[in-house]
């Protein structure tokens, strides 16, 4: 019986002890699972930028002014009408054509003024009569009236002469034996006084030229060094010869011929003239031509690169660095500058190192 009762009682206590045990595991299921600790970024001091340091060094500094021309010749002319308000009656040559000294290159259609002529001179005639009658009666007529008729009748014979002029000027020659290298109208063409109608040159004297702006012309001499590159031919070395009468900037005002219309017109004298040996083989005239003048040249030049300059008011310095790692100022004077050197005159010396901005 004992044994029983001890049996039942274990029973219950056991099975408490289960019940218990599973509120206890089904509690803790319901409860919010606990967040991961946040893992932060690693925070790193920002680095202090290091200025450039460059080395002081000597090198040949020079100063340039580049240009762009072409090929001309030495001997070229730009032929035209001194007559217009004409049409083109005929035209003899074509561009490439050899000429002579005296050939005729382009006539005007003078049909029209020629007719008036003949008109003009048959009037005239009468006019002659007229005067002569005129002559033998001045004693009997009043001097003013006689001065007035006079004058009437010199006006009509220079009409005439004028008129003669220009169908004289109807046909404009080759200037001198050479190539016809330009030609600008044909048959039928409107043309006006001092349109340029062609160019002849001589092709046996070409030579690499430009034309130059009025600030370029200050900086360029006579008998300057110059690099001349010529698409597909390379480059080759001359001087200046020779520097234009005028410049670009002040070119509106033409030749100065009465029409006007010949500020288009290219003389030699226009431009800066380039002195070389030779031309590379296969150069013709009017090929473009890069130009590049040597205005200034300096040996053993002491240079900084510009970023290394530094400048408060009138005072020019750098910062000298030494083999320590000190930083001083000097002050310095400058000479030539180009584009990536600045030439130092006083202050600094080859080897040492400077900083840059």
């Amino acid at each position: 019986m004992f044994m029983r009762w001890w049996m039942e009682n274990l029973y219950r206590k056991a099975s408490i002890v289960l019940i218990v045990a599973a509120v206890f595991l089904s509690g803790c299921s319901l409860l919010p699972s606990e967040k991961e600790e946040e893992v932060l970024p690693e925070i790193k001091p920002p680095q202090i930028s290091q200025k450039p340091e460059y080395t002081v060094q000597t090198t040949t500094l020079e100063s340039t002014v580049s240009v762009m021309g072409k090929v001309i010749s030495l001997e070229e002319e730009t032929v035209y009408f001194t007559t217009g308000d004409h049409n083109v009656m005929d035209v003899y040559v074509k561009t490439g054509d050899q000429v002579q000294a005296g050939d005729a290159i382009a006539v005007l259609d003078m049909t029209e003024l020629e007719k008036t002529l003949r008109m003009e001179k048959l009037a005239f005639q009468r006019d002659e009569l007229a005067m002569k009658e005129l002559l033998r009666t001045r004693d009997e007529m009043d001097q003013s009236e006689f001065e007035t008729q006079r004058i009437a009748f010199e006006e009509k014979r220079q009409k005439l002469a004028d008129m003669e002029a220009d169908i004289a000027k109807s046909t404009i020659t080759a200037p001198f034996s050479g190539t016809v290298v330009s030609l600008s109208v044909k048959k039928g063409d409107l043309v006006k006084a001092y349109d340029p109608i062609a160019i002849v040159a001589n092709t046996d004297l070409l030579v690499p030229a430009s034309k130059l702006t009025k600030t370029e012309q200050e900086k360029i001499a006579v008998g300057m060094e110059a690099i001349v590159t010529i698409s597909n031919g390379g480059s080759i070395k001359g001087k200046v010869k020779q520097l234009p009468v005028k410049t670009t900037e002040s070119s509106g005002g033409g030749n100065g011929a009465p029409g006007g219309g010949n500020a288009d017109i290219e003389r030699v004298e226009d431009f800066m003239i380039i002195d070389v040996d030779s031309l590379p083989e296969g150069a013709t005239r009017g090929i473009p031509a890069s130009i590049k003048v040597v205005t200034k040249r300096t040996e053993n030049a002491i240079v900084i690169p510009p970023s290394a300059l530094r400048s408060i008011g009138n005072r020019t310095y750098v910062q000298v660095v030494d083999e320590n790692g000190n930083k001083r100022e000097v002050d310095v004077e400058v000479g030539q500058q180009t584009a990536t050197d600045v030439e130092i005159l006083q202050g600094l010396k080859a080897g040492q190192k400077v900083v840059g901005r």
